[in-house]
C-alpha cells in the first residue's frame, strides 16, 4: 500500500473462497487481466480454474481471464495488498485461523451471524486478525450478472473512511460501482437478514400465495430489518439504501436468488434437508435464519417472519400452519 494522500492503494487482490460470488468477485478483478490469486478448498475447483479458466461447479456459465490463478494454500495468499473473504459464516472461523500472519486488509463478502456467538464477520476477524484492516462488501448481486459485467452497485464499508475510500476505488469498474460507508454494523445486518426474508418470499412464491402477499413481506421484512439493525446500532440510511432494502429487493424477487430457490421448494412442501444437500446452492439465509431469531429474542427484538423462516428450515413446524400463525398475530400499528 502506498500513496501519497492519506487514501491506501491496492492494486494485488486475493480472494478466499472458491464459490460463485468468489469467484464473480475474482473475475470482476482480473477481466482486464490484472494477476488475481482465488483461494479455493475444493481441489477440482482449483484444477478446473487453472487448467480451463472455469470453475464448472459454482459458476459453469462464466469464462475466467487467464490472469486469474487459483490455490489450494492459504499461505499463497500472503504476499498481496487485500484479501476478499468470501467463505460461508459458518465455515469462516476455522478459514481465519489458517490464514498466515500480515497486514493486508480483510474485505467480507459473506453474509450471516455465527451460532452461538451471534458473531458477525467482522466480528470474527478482530478475534482472530486483530492486526489486520477490516472492511464489508454487500449489496444487491447476483454472481452470474457480475461476472458478465452487468451494471452493478454495492455498498463498501469499513470504519475506517479513508480505508473505504481506497477499496472502493480500486474495485471500481465501469460496471461496478461502490458506495462508501462507515456503518460497518448496518452493512453486516442487511447482508445478514435478507438472505432471511429471501427465503421467506420464495415460500410465499412457491406456496402460490400472490404478488399480494409476497409484497406484503418484504415490508414488513424491512420493517424487521430495521428494528435488529437500529437495536444493534446500525443506522437507518444504510438499511435503506443497497446494503439494506437494495439486496433485500434483488433477493426476494428472482429465483436466481438461491435463498428465494430454496424457499420455494419449502412452499411446494419439499424437505429442507434434501433441498440443501447440494453444494452448488448453499442458501445463507437456512444458516443464518435461527442464528439471528436466537439473537433477536436474546434482545428483545419481535422478528416473526425470522422465527418462522428458522422454524421452517429446522422442520419444526408446516408452511400452512406458518402461515395461519403469522396472519393470526395481533392487529398492531403498522411503525411497529
Amino acid at each position: 500500500m502506498t500513496g501519497e494522500s492519506m487514501t491506501p492503494r491496492f492494486t494485488r487482490f486475493g480472494v478466499i473462497g472458491g464459490g460463485a460470488w468468489g469467484t464473480a468477485l475474482a473475475q470482476l478483478l482480473a477481466a482486464d487481466g490484472a494477476p488475481v490469486r482465488l483461494w479455493a478448498r475444493e481441489e477440482d475447483i482449483v484444477a478446473a480454474i487453472n487448467a480451463d479458466h472455469r470453475n464448472p461447479v459454482f459458476l459453469p456459465g462464466a469464462a475466467l481471464s487467464p490472469s486469474l490463478t487459483a490455490t489450494g494454500a492459504l499461505a499463497d495468499m500472503a504476499d498481496l495488498d487485500a484479501l476478499l473473504v468470501v467463505v460461508p459464516v459458518p465455515f469462516l472461523r476455522a478459514v481465519l485461523a489458517e490464514l498466515p500472519p500480515g497486514d493486508a486488509p480483510l474485505i467480507f463478502c459473506s453474509k450471516g451471524m455465527e451460532a452461538g456467538s451471534f458473531a458477525f464477520p467482522i466480528d470474527m476477524a478482530r478475534d482472530l486478525a486483530p492486526s489486520r484492516p477490516h472492511a464489508v462488501l454487500s449489496g444487491p448481486t447476483f454472481a452470474h450478472e457480475v461476472a458478465a459485467g452487468l451494471p452493478t452497485a454495492i455498498t463498501l464499508a469499513a470504519a475506517d473512511a479513508d480505508l473505504a475510500a481506497g477499496i472502493a476505488q480500486a474495485l471500481a469498474r465501469p460496471h461496478f460501482r461502490p458506495y462508501v460507508s462507515t456503518d460497518v454494523i448496518g452493512a453486516e445486518i442487511g447482508g445478514a437478514v435478507k438472505n432471511i426474508l429471501a427465503i421467506a418470499c420464495g415460500i410465499v412464491d412457491g406456496a402460490g400465495l400472490g404478488l399480494n402477499a409476497r409484497a406484503a413481506l418484504i415490508s414488513r421484512g424491512f420493517a424487521e430489518m430495521t428494528r435488529f439493525g437500529l437495536a444493534r446500532g446500525a443506522q437507518a440510511e444504510t438499511l435503506a439504501g443497497l446494503a439494506g432494502l437494495g439486496d433485500l429487493v434483488l433477493t426476494c424477487t428472482s429465483s436466481n436468488s438461491r435463498n428465494f430457490a430454496l424457499g420455494q421448494g419449502l412452499g411446494r412442501g419439499e424437505a429442507a434437508e434434501i433441498l440443501m444437500a447440494d453444494r452448488r446452492t448453499v442458501a445463507e439465509g437456512a444458516f443464518s435464519a435461527p442464528v439471528v431469531a436466537a439473537a433477536a429474542r436474546a434482545d428483545g427484538i419481535d422478528m416473526p417472519i425470522t422465527d418462522t423462516v428458522a422454524r421452517l428450515v429446522a422442520g419444526e413446524t408446516r408452511v400452512t400452519d406458518a402461515i395461519q400463525a403469522l396472519l393470526s398475530r395481533p392487529l398492531r400499528p403498522e411503525g411497529r
